[in-house]
C-alpha cells in the first residue's frame, strides 16, 4: 500500500509538476489580456486605462505605447501622453516601475504582477505650437477625450508586452448609456451599471495588431450603414456644431462606393468597412489641425474641417475616403513582411510605398474617370497637377525604393508626401504599360488581382523579390521602367506614355483654386515675418489678381482667425477647399498697409500647360487611350 500510494504520489506530483511548468509557462500567452477603458468618470481630458495581462513566469516584463504606428511613416510616440503609471502585486501593493524611455516601462518581479492602470491624455489638445514634443499624432491617428465625444485609435490608449505581442485582448469599454458607438471588433458581452446609467462592451481582438487596426468613435455620433455589393459600409460622423448630417454624407460616399466596387469588381477582400468622420471645429481650442485621413485594413478615420461647404466635403470624401477604400486591396491584400510583422517601436519599412499609397492613389483618381464620375478634362487637370506639384516641391531625381525603405530619415521624409503624387503617376505608367503590352486586357487592377491571389491577407511577399515577381508576370517594359524609374534615380519621361495614348502638353486657361495655379502653389512660407506670403504665381491667379492682391503680400489674417507659421496648414487646408461662392474677408500687409480684400469666391483660372487630346492622335493611340480610360 506504501508503494502504491508513493507511487501515486509520484505520479500525481509529476502531472502536477508537468501541468504547473506547462501553465506558468503559457499561462499570460494562452489567456487574453484584459483591458479596460472607463469613459465615464473622465479627468480633465484623461481616461483612467487598467491593463491585466495574467500571469508571468519571467522576472521582469516590458510594456509599451507604440513609438510608430502602421500607415502614418512618422513618429508618433504615444507614450508620451501617459502618466500615473502604477503597478499592483496579487494582494494589491503597488510595486517598482521604471520607465526605459519615452513609450516603454518595465516591471520587475513580474510574477508577482496583477495589473498596470494609467491615465491617457488626448492628443488633439497637444496641436498646438508648444505641444509635446516636436512630433505630434497626425489627427486621423491621434486621440480625441471629451464629455461629448472620444475618438479611440485604440494604440493610443491599449499598449502590449514585447513577449505578447500575439497574445488577444478583451477590451471592456465603460461608457454613459447615451453614448454611440460602433466597431467592427466582435463584441463578446454587454452589461449595464446597476443605476442604469452605464454600460460596458466587451471586444475581442486575436492579437495586438487587431487592437491597432480596428478604430471607434464613442459618443454623439451619428450612424448610417449601407450595403455596397456584398460589403456592409458603416458610416459614423461627429458633426460638433450639427452642420453635416451623417445622412447627407452617405449619399456621397455610397453613390461614390458603389461606382469603387463597379471598378474593383471581384478584388474586394473584406465583408466590412468602417469610415469615422470627425469634423473640427476650428474656431475651439483644442480642436483637430491635421486634415486627412489614416487607413486601416478594414476601415479609415478622417478629419476634415466642420466649417466645409457641403459641396466641398462632398468632393473631399471622395478624394479621401476613395484613396483609404483601395486600401483592401493594398497593403491588406497585397503587402510585404515588413508590414505583415511590423514592429511598433523599432519598425523597418518597406521599399514599395509607390505600391502600397501610389497605386492606391492612382486608383482613387482613375476610378472616378473610368465609371464615369468625372470627365476626362478633369482627369488630364488632375494629372497635370500632380506633375506640377511633384516636380516643383520634391526631388524628382531620388530613388523611390530607397525613399520608401528610409521613410524616418532625412532627406527622405522631407518628400514622403511625394508618394501620392508622384507614386500615382507611376501607378499611371504602369497601367498604360500593362495596357499596351496586352492589347488592351491586361491592366494594373488584374495585376494586383493576380497578386492578391498569389499572396492575399495572411501571405506577405519578400521585399527585394516583389520587382522580379513582377516583372515574371509581366512584360520586359513594366520590368524596365520599375528598376529604371522607381528602384533607379531617373526621372520619368511622362511625354512618351502620354504619347502612346495620344495626348500632349498644351498651353490653355484652366480652372485652378485659391492657393494653386495647375498644382503650383502661389503661397509660401516667410520665415523672417513668422508667416505666410502669396509668391510671384499670384499674379497669374485670376482671382486674387482681379482683387488686387501681389506677389509677397502678407496674410494677417482669414476669416478672423490670425495666421501664423503654427496653424498655416490648418488655414490654407481650409482656403484649398472653398468653393465659388463663399464669403471671404482676408487682410493681408503691404508695406505696413493693411490690405482688406473681403467679397463672395468665384471661379478662378490660370494659364498652364496642361495634358489635351492630341487632335493628330492615330487610331491605335485612340484605342489604347479608351482601353485604359473606359476599359
Amino acid at each position: 500500500m506504501i508503494k502504491k500510494y508513493l507511487l501515486l504520489m509520484i505520479l500525481l506530483g509529476l502531472v502536477m509538476s508537468c501541468k504547473s511548468r506547462n501553465i506558468s509557462n503559457d499561462l499570460a500567452s494562452q489567456n487574453p489580456i484584459l483591458a479596460e477603458l472607463n469613459l465615464v468618470n473622465l479627468e480633465n481630458d484623461k481616461v483612467e486605462v487598467l491593463i491585466n495581462p495574467g500571469r508571468f513566469v519571467s522576472d521582469t516584463v516590458v510594456y509599451r505605447l507604440p513609438r510608430v504606428v502602421q500607415g502614418t511613416y512618422s513618429v508618433s510616440d504615444f507614450g508620451k501622453y501617459i502618466e500615473g503609471v502604477k503597478a499592483l502585486d496579487y494582494d494589491g501593493n503597488e510595486m517598482v516601475v521604471t520607465k526605459l524611455d519615452t513609450n516603454s516601462w518595465t516591471f520587475p518581479n513580474a510574477q508577482n504582477l496583477d495589473k498596470i492602470s494609467y491615465w491617457v491624455n488626448d492628443t488633439f489638445d497637444q496641436e498646438v505650437k508648444g505641444g509635446i514634443g516636436d512630433e505630434i499624432p497626425f489627427s486621423p491617428a491621434g486621440t480625441n477625450i471629451e464629455l461629448k465625444q472620444v475618438m479611440l485609435n485604440l494604440h493610443g490608449f491599449v499598449g502590449y508586452f514585447d513577449s505578447l505581442k500575439n497574445s488577444a485582448y478583451q477590451i471592456g469599454i465603460t461608457a454613459p448609456v447615451s453614448f454611440n458607438y460602433t466597431s467592427p471588433l466582435q463584441e463578446i458581452s454587454t452589461s449595464q451599471s446597476e443605476d442604469g446609467t452605464a454600460k460596458t462592451s466587451v471586444f475581442f481582438a486575436n492579437r495586438y495588431f487587431e487592437v491597432t487596426d480596428n478604430p471607434m468613435m464613442y459618443g454623439e455620433t451619428e450612424v448610417e450603414e449601407f450595403m455596397v455589393g456584398n460589403i456592409k459600409i458603416v458610416l459614423s460622423v461627429f458633426s460638433p456644431n450639427g452642420v453635416h448630417s451623417a445622412a447627407e454624407i452617405k449619399e456621397t460616399v455610397h453613390k461614390m462606393m458603389l461606382a469603387q466596387k463597379e471598378y474593383l469588381g471581384d478584388l474586394d477582400s473584406t465583408p466590412r468597412y468602417d469610415i469615422l468622420l470627425y469634423l473640427s471645429d476650428t474656431e475651439k481650442e483644442g480642436s483637430p489641425k491635421g486634415f486627412g485621413a489614416l487607413e486601416h485594413h478594414t476601415s479609415t478615420v478622417v478629419v476634415l474641417p466642420e466649417s466645409m461647404q457641403p459641396e466641398a466635403l462632398a468632393e473631399s470624401m471622395i478624394d479621401v475616403v476613395a484613396h483609404e477604400f483601395f486600401h483592401i486591396v493594398t497593403p491588406l491584400s497585397v503587402h510585404s513582411e515588413d508590414v505583415h510583422y511590423f514592429d511598433y517601436n523599432k519598425p523597418t519599412f518597406s521599399k514599395h510605398l509607390w505600391l502600397y499609397e501610389g497605386v492606391t492613389e492612382y486608383f482613387a483618381q482613375h476610378f472616378q474617370v473610368y465609371e464615369g464620375l468625372i470627365d476626362e478634362p478633369e482627369y488630364f487637370s488632375r494629372t497635370t497637377q500632380k506633375i506640377n506639384g511633384s516636380r516643383s516641391n520634391y526631388d524628382d531625381s531620388m530613388s523611390f525604393t530607397q525613399m520608401s525603405e528610409n521613410i524616418l530619415e532625412s532627406p527622405y521624409k522631407e518628400n514622403y508626401a511625394n508618394v501620392y503624387l508622384k507614386g500615382a503617376l507611376i501607378g499611371m505608367c504602369l497601367d498604360i504599360l500593362m495596357r499596351e503590352n496586352s492589347n488592351g486586357q491586361r491592366s494594373l487592377r488584374s495585376l494586383l488581382a493576380e497578386l492578391s491571389v498569389k499572396y492575399g491577407k495572411n501571405k506577405p511577399f519578400t521585399d527585394d523579390n516583389l520587382v522580379d515577381e513582377i516583372a515574371g508576370m509581366t512584360y520586359p517594359e513594366v520590368e524596365e521602367f520599375l528598376k529604371t524609374n522607381v528602384m533607379g534615380a531617373t526621372p520619368i519621361n511622362y511625354d512618351t506614355f502620354f504619347e502612346k495614348v495620344g495626348l500632349h502638353f498644351e498651353e490653355t486657361e484652366v480652372e485652378t483654386n485659391y492657393i494653386q495655379n495647375a498644382g503650383n502653389l502661389i503661397v509660401g512660407a516667410d520665415p523672417e515675418r513668422g508667416g505666410i506670403k502669396f509668391t510671384e504665381l499670384v499674379a497669374d491667379n485670376s482671382f486674387w489678381a482681379e482683387h488686387g492682391a501681389q506677389p509677397n503680400d502678407f496674410f494677417k489674417s482669414v476669416n478672423g482667425t490670425e495666421v501664423d507659421l503654427s496653424n498655416a496648414n490648418q488655414v490654407f487646408g481650409e482656403v484649398f477647399a472653398w468653393k465659388p461662392g463663399k464669403e471671404i474677408e482676408v487682410v493681408l500687409l503691404r508695406e505696413g498697409e493693411e490690405i482688406l480684400i473681403k467679397t463672395t469666391t468665384t471661379p478662378s483660372y490660370t494659364k498652364a500647360k496642361t495634358l489635351v487630346e492630341n487632335p493628330e492622335a492615330t487610331a491605335s493611340q485612340k484605342e489604347l487611350r479608351n482601353a485604359w480610360l473606359k476599359g
